[in-house]
């Protein structure tokens, strides 16, 4: 059985490197997704059954929008852990307008037992914000020094350029902890 910490680091690079095919390595067949969107900053559908359409979802028609993609766990699975919730945060780049995009949320992790893969996640997304690619370059190096994809609340709020959003968003992350 791979530890759900694989599993989610698998998750990341299929999402973040627009590699579909490695979701086969993390998600069961029938899996779920539901999605909690709680800003109109970004679109998804609330529901997705099955790992082909989670796939096309979360790294395929993700990857079509977005680029750069950086995603930063907040939390590390405990050993031996078949449920699990953390936050995260994602820094990005539209594709077509340049924008750097920065939110937060939360995933919750569900592992089936007999198979040990993802049968269900839940993410929630807090907050999504848009910023002026003026700023990518602060961003990307801010988010290239980083632990990926597991970076300590903390390290995150210390570390966070001086960019009032940017700032606002890592410290309410480090206030959820």
């Amino acid at each position: 059985m791979t530890p759900l910490r694989q599993l989610i680091e698998t998750y990341i690079l299929a999402k973040d490197g627009n590699r579909p095919h490695l979701m086969s390595r993390a998600f069961a067949a029938d899996s779920e997704l539901l999605m909690d969107v709680k800003t109109d900053e970004i679109t998804f559908p609330t529901t997705m059954k099955g790992l082909a359409g989670i796939s096309a979802v979360l790294v395929s028609q993700f990857a079509q929008r977005y680029e750069n993609i950086y995603t930063f766990c907040m939390e590390t699975p405990p050993d031996g852990a078949t449920a699990f919730r953390c936050n995260w945060l994602v820094c990005m780049t539209e594709k077509l307008s340049g924008a750097v995009r920065v939110g937060f949320g939360n995933y919750e992790w569900l592992c089936r037992d007999d198979s040990g893969m993802i049968s269900r996640l839940k993410i929630t997304i807090e907050e999504m914000r848009n910023l002026p690619s003026e700023l990518s370059d602060s961003m990307f190096e801010w988010a290239r020094v980083l632990p990926y994809p597991w970076c300590p609340p903390d390290l995150l709020l210390r570390s966070a350029p001086s960019i009032p959003v940017v700032q606002e968003i890592a410290w309410n992350l480090a206030r959820c902890q």
